[in-house]
């Protein structure tokens, strides 16, 4: 899998070389390439942005940088280009899992107050959003957008059990986990969980689940009810 990241602040992805995601890079399962979006500016002083047309607070994104950076990171348009942003379809892991389908992605991080709308329409593929809030730039959003993607890739993770039981991989959140020590603080691990019948653990472990999901995302839980009694 091939993630290509434009952005004004590369530094920030730093945090995908460490945990999980670092050491699939390591490993070469996993690769990240990072393009300052300023490399790329015909403006002397690597200016990436200016005033907008029609008025109003703060700046946008030119065009001009952000097309050369997406034409030197992927000339050929092999990649599927996704631009973050709060206007787009909502991610979840259903969305993650198609675009690990496509091999190679390319991430583009707007800033200010977003980019030029022609960009969009004439280089990107596809707008994401993470979630129904505003950040102050999309490099947070590539991260979490590359480490979701990441974990679906085969390799990556060393257990790849993990995936297929976390939270919303059959439309429900993820039940309670206990380690040792059996008793903490005078809390104690469920009895069923240690008594070696599998069937009962699992049996548990789903119950826990629906009661969660009820609890903290009634919405999730109304969609798995219709679901299952379809």
């Amino acid at each position: 899998m091939r993630i290509k990241i434009l952005t004004i602040f590369p530094e920030i992805f730093a945090a995908l070389n460490h945990s999980v995601t670092g050491k699939a890079i390591e490993d070469g399962i996993l690769a990240v390439e990072v393009f300052n979006i300023r490399d790329y500016s015909a403006d002397k002083h690597q200016k990436t942005d200016d005033y907008p047309f029609g008025g109003g607070s703060g700046m946008v994104m030119t065009p001009q940088p952000i097309y050369d950076c997406i034409n030197a990171a992927d000339p050929a348009h092999t990649a599927h280009r996704v631009y973050l942003s709060p206007k787009g379809k909502k991610l979840d892991q259903n969305k993650v899992k198609e675009l690990v389908g496509f091999g190679e992605l390319l991430l583009l991080c707007g800033h200010y107050e977003g980019v030029d709308q022609r960009v969009l329409d004439l280089f990107i593929d596809e707008e994401i959003s993470i979630g129904d809030y505003v950040l102050t730039g999309g490099e947070s959003a590539a991260i979490v957008v590359a480490d979701c993607v990441a974990r679906y890739v085969p390799g990556v993770l060393g257990n790849e059990q993990s995936v297929e039981e976390e939270s919303f991989s059959d439309g429900l959140l993820e039940y309670p986990h206990y380690t040792r020590p059996q008793e903490f603080m005078g809390l104690t691990v469920p009895q069923v969980l240690i008594s070696g019948h599998h069937a009962n653990v699992a049996a548990w472990r789903k119950e826990q689940s629906v009661l969660i999901t009820r609890k903290n995302r009634p919405d999730l839980y109304r969609k798995y009810l219709r679901e299952k009694n379809k």
